[in-house]
């Protein structure tokens, strides 16, 4: 074995620590900041790969970004984590088969030949001009450009529940329809109103200036 080989097989057991302490934590707070732990290890790993695009978008865009935005959240929201397990047992028959099934995919693709002994090599020497972000695209749209895409529909998918989620009625926040906003009229928003011009007052009398 070589150093590299070393520094693999640490951040590997890093990376599943953290991960399990992401679904075993009992605080969110912690649960985040071992995320944010598993994303570093992750970027060790693809710099290993010579991937060091992938790695410095995970940091930037996961680290960086997402993880603040939820450590903000979580932080400003008070949470009630004990309301939030009462329904464990509830959600666990369906939940069970659910991740029984994510790990018998797990293990057939992590099973298969790609994954094998005789297909992990070390990488080849690249030439000078070599660039790793060129060689990524190329593979993404070319011979990835099915998962790709539908890695793209499943995103869209989400972000078109989240934003669902967002804007349903809720009694304690005020509520807005947008097909009603899109429907609406000028004639709905602007109201003319024709109004008589202003007439002169007449001229005061010297009489009412002398009793004023």
């Amino acid at each position: 074995m070589i150093f590299q080989d070393f520094v693999f097989y640490g951040l590997a057991a890093i990376l599943l620590f953290a991960g399990v302490r992401v679904i075993t934590a009992r605080n969110p707070v912690h649960a985040a900041l071992f995320l944010v732990l598993a994303f570093f290890t992750a970027a060790g790993i693809w710099l290993l790969l010579e991937a060091e695009f992938l790695a410095i978008a995970l940091v930037l865009v996961y680290v960086g970004a997402v993880m603040v935005l939820f450590l903000f959240v979580v932080m400003m929201l008070d949470i009630n984590l004990d309301k939030l397990r009462e329904g464990f047992w509830k959600a666990l028959p369906v939940a069970l088969p659910i991740g029984i099934l994510m790990a018998a995919e797990m293990v057939m693709i992590l099973g298969s030949k790609h994954f094998s002994s005789e297909m992990i090599t070390a990488p080849a020497p690249r030439p000078a001009g070599y660039s790793n972000t060129a060689e990524l695209g190329r593979q993404l749209y070319t011979d990835y450009l099915l998962p790709f895409e539908l890695a793209s529909v499943v995103l869209l998918v989400a972000i078109v529940a989240a934003i669902a989620l967002t804007l349903r009625e809720r009694k304690d926040s005020k509520f807005i329809d947008p097909a009603e906003q899109v429907r609406v009229k000028r004639a709905d928003r602007v109201r003319i109103i024709s109004m008589p011009a202003e007439k002169e007052l007449p001229p005061v009398t010297e009489a009412v200036a002398e009793k004023k």
